[in-house]
């Protein structure tokens, strides 16, 4: 009898793990194997300083991953992140060629806000004048490319002091980086959202716009606070990349396609609905460990949009394929009948 109940208590137990991990198991699952894989290749990876250096360099993805979810969540998507990402590391390092004293505090509440306004931007103009997103953020990020570019000539002047790159590359307590604390700051913000009222409605909103409307949901607030928080999240990004990378015309270049294709490896619907930040966040390490785990095998970096776009083709289908069995298992429960 006690065999017979142990036997069928696992299968409800793993069951219960399964369900607890949603959507987001096969990245889980996917970061693991990767993580096991970098220290069969690289024995020394999981050294204190190495391991914390790795989490530092995935920081500004991840955080960026959080922001691109809460927008991908609701519906729409958001390609201005990275020039967001380009242009407040260039407005940094253009204000201190200026003012050399400026607080590194002021300063970076400034590009928060100045990140807050582009996401605002976005989503005002995407509610209200109805253009859709894609188009929207591809022309923010268009505008901030060539503003970029026409401020500096393509080469960017003045540097970062000191007490602004702390953030990006200095520690707290003498072996925790900053960036990590960041990190954390941000992924602990996003899941309380998502946990909160607001993230109920942002997944509502996804899910059916009409339905959520006719529930009481002011929709287009709820996608403009999304877009708010996105550019937040790509100025904070902008920070970490300017404190450890400096100053470039092209510090973001690519992350807004890296934080989508992070989203989509967590296994969260293109077109909203469905998806966790905690496994977005986890796309977003398990794509850093990929391309170090290249890197270490030798692999030309090159291949990075390559194996970006094979993610992202992939994921997307097979989780189109699951959603439409889900669609279709939901609706026969609903009728009734039995599945053919």
């Amino acid at each position: 009898m006690t065999g017979m109940t142990t036997a069928t208590a696992t299968p409800g137990t793993y069951k219960r793990v399964v369900r607890s991990l949603g959507t987001g198991a096969p990245v889980y699952a996917l970061l693991v194997v990767l993580l096991a894989a970098l220290a069969v290749t690289d024995p020394g990876f999981y050294e204190p300083d190495r391991f914390l250096a790795f989490v530092k360099r995935a920081a500004p993805l991840v955080i960026l991953a959080a922001g691109q979810y809460l927008v991908i969540v609701c519906g729409e998507f958001d390609l201005s992140v990275g020039a967001i990402v380009t242009a407040g590391v260039v407005a940094a390092a253009e204000v201190y060629g200026s003012y050399p004293d400026a607080p590194w505090l002021l300063v970076t509440v400034g590009l928060l806000l100045a990140g807050a306004l582009a996401g605002l931007v976005n989503g005002l103009i995407t509610t209200g004048l109805r253009v859709p997103s894609f188009i929207t953020t591809l022309g923010m990020m268009l505008i901030l490319e060539g503003a970029v570019f026409f401020w500096t000539g393509g080469s960017p002047h003045g540097q970062l002091p000191q007490d602004f790159r702390q953030l990006g590359r200095g520690t707290a307590m003498g072996w925790l980086p900053w960036a990590v604390l960041a990190c954390l700051a941000a992924g602990a913000l996003a899941v309380w959202l998502m946990r909160s009222d607001f993230g109920r409605t942002l997944i509502a909103t996804g899910d059916s716009e009409r339905a959520a409307s006719l529930a009481g949901v002011r929709v287009h607030r709820v996608r403009v606070t999304a877009f708010v928080l996105s550019g937040v999240a790509a100025a904070l990004a902008a920070v970490l990349v300017g404190g450890f990378s400096g100053v470039s015309a092209q510090a973001g270049r690519g992350y807004e396609f890296e934080a989508i294709t992070a989203v989509v490896l967590g296994g969260v619907l293109l077109g909203g609905g469905r998806g966790s930040v905690v496994a977005a966040m986890a796309g977003a390490f398990s794509l850093q460990a990929l391309f170090t785990l290249l890197n270490l095998r030798g692999v030309s970096g090159a291949l990075e949009s390559t194996v970006q776009g094979v993610i992202v083709i992939a994921a997307v289908g097979i989780g189109a394929a699951d959603f439409s069995r889900l669609r279709r298992r939901r609706c026969t429960h609903s009728s009734g009948g039995t599945p053919s």
